[in-house]
């Protein structure tokens, strides 16, 4: 899944659907890979204009859809640089390796617009990295020559703390798991998605035997293989080694499995699952996870050797996408000016160098970062006053048809556009008060919403109702804090800040203000000051 690109560019990357707000205003499209959450929308009938993207992604996407048109692509090739004519000025892209799966690429482009990365999926390793233009990557503690304007960044595992096993490690511990088991009568390999194929490659290459798929269960399986490596693809169920679909029901499956074995006294078979999602899934709190012993979570630490859960499933961790730690790495090397997140929850904002270096306050009033958002900062004529206003044209948001909805496309602000650059947290003193910072503050309400609907324009695609919903979200909860203001005890109040507010803060780069000492502490000392005075 993709977010849509800002209004001010002239091109869209991996958004094609019929609910696609921007697809109206963008004369080229951009596709990073085969995957189908990056293809929604592709059809004869909903497209009608050219997308650009490598020759092996055509290929899949053609053979999952044979009614489409080749000629509604363009291709280009990893390292090929494209000249693309538009009205308001041409731009050039070029394509680099994406290191997520075969054909998957991201695009470079570089025109009046400034210089934008777009990863898509990717894992960006140093060799990755090190890929792109000498002039944009730091090198030994340096900064690059010229700095990337802004990356549109896959924050898939951006929030997991774990520490990713290259790929190629990884499927060293997929042979080594096999080499042990080797009375296992069959080996189920849970590699049924695009970007697995480097593990069938290599099980196929060491052990000289192909790899049987079920054409019945797995058809859009067995396709792909036929493009990419069709040498070791076997309708033969007689082979060792058979695909195995990952989800849904992957345990209920291999349970199956293993009861049949048992059931005939036969040796057991050899399940494998490679795949990162085991090992993150615990950042995630989902259900699954919840269930999971705590001996199963300390296995999880292991990342050096396949590691087998309770259902007798073989994990190894393979990761398509970047942990944190290569994410926080690559952005050190590139040092763009704003990172922007491509999965919706806003991901890019936990990393540190998001918290660090990007903030609105660095980018003047004339610079072309506003042109890019499509944010018209017009100050109306007269007197500088308290009461002037910057009309916020928020065209990062969707289009929404105004005709049957109350919100207005225009969002008023009440500041001036020098106040309007000054809501970086690095800049903004605001006064102290017992629980915070003047968190009961009208004032300071208004600021805080101004900077959320600015910072949110800037980061992410937002819709009106989104906006509108945050704002009285926000309203909500100071109102309320101010009800309880009376009547809540000191710990009350506390956790206040330290819940909506905090997230608040955080949402906005905003450091959480530490809080002053308890009233309780207070009164205690008051209360042992009063005792030793009556003494």
């Amino acid at each position: 899944m993709s977010i849509e690109m800002p209004r001010g560019l002239p091109f869209s990357v991996d958004t094609f659907g019929p609910n696609t707000t921007t697809k109206r205003m963008k004369r080229h499209h951009f596709l990073t890979h085969a995957h189908k959450d990056h293809t929604v929308g592709i059809s004869p009938s909903n497209v009608a204009f050219p997308i650009y993207s490598t020759s092996l992604t055509i290929s899949l996407l053609l053979q999952r859809h044979p009614q489409l048109d080749e000629s509604l692509f363009v291709r280009i090739e990893i390292g090929e640089t494209v000249i693309v004519d538009d009205p308001d000025g041409g731009f050039k892209v070029t394509a680099f390796d994406a290191n997520h799966c075969p054909g998957a690429v991201m695009f470079l482009f570089e025109g009046r617009f400034g210089n934008i990365l777009h990863t898509g999926d990717c894992r960006l390793t140093r060799d990755c990295i090190h890929n792109l233009p000498e002039k944009y990557v730091g090198r030994e503690g340096k900064a690059p020559k010229y700095c990337l304007d802004y990356i549109f960044l896959d924050c898939t595992f951006g929030k997991s703390s774990q520490r990713f096993p290259t790929k190629h490690s990884a499927i060293r511990q997929i042979i080594n798991c096999i080499w042990n088991h080797y009375d296992a009568p069959v080996v189920y390999l849970a590699c049924d998605m695009l970007g697995q194929e480097e593990i069938l490659l290599e099980v196929s290459r060491t052990f000289g035997s192909k790899i049987y798929v079920d054409k019945a269960t797995n058809l859009e399986c067995f396709r792909s293989l036929m493009v990419i490596a069709p040498e070791i693809v076997s309708e033969d169920p007689s082979s060792r080694f058979h695909i195995f679909s990952g989800f849904p029901r992957l345990y209920e499956r291999a349970s199956v499995k293993l009861a049949e074995a048992r059931s005939k006294r036969e040796s057991e078979p050899l399940i494998i699952r490679p795949s990162a999602q085991w090992y993150v899934c615990d950042d995630d709190e989902d259900d699954y996870c919840q269930s999971v012993s705590q001996i199963q979570k300390q296995r999880k630490v292991r990342f050096n050797e396949a590691v087998k859960d309770e259902f007798g499933v073989w994990h190894v961790c393979y990761s398509m996408h970047s942990s944190r730690e290569e994410l926080e790495s690559a952005m050190r090397v590139l040092s763009p000016r704003w990172v922007v997140s491509t999965v919706p929850s806003c991901r890019a904002m936990e990393l540190d160098y998001v918290k660090k270096n990007c903030f609105i306050s660095r980018f003047s009033s004339d610079d072309p970062f506003w042109k890019l958002l499509d944010i018209d900062m017009e100050v109306s004529s007269g007197a500088v006053t308290d009461t002037q206003t910057v009309t916020l044209s928020c065209c990062l948001v969707s289009d929404v048809d105004f005709a049957n909805t109350k919100m207005e496309p225009v969002i008023e602000a009440s500041t001036i556009k020098k106040q309007l650059l000054s809501l970086s947290p690095e800049k903004n003193n605001l006064p102290v008060t017992l629980f915070g910072r003047a968190r009961l503050s009208s004032q300071v309400s208004v600021q805080l919403h101004e900077r959320k609907v600015v910072h949110s324009a800037c980061v992410e695609k937002l819709n009106l109702e989104e906006v509108v919903e945050y704002g009285t979200k926000q309203e909500t909860v100071e109102e309320a804090s101010c009800r309880r203001f009376s009547s809540s005890s000191p710990k009350e109040s506390c956790r206040d800040l330290s819940g909506e507010l905090r997230k608040l803060y955080r949402s906005m780069n905003a450091p959480v203000p530490r809080p002053l000492p308890s009233l309780t502490e207070l009164m205690n000392a008051r209360k042992r000051s009063r005792k030793s005075f009556k003494l």
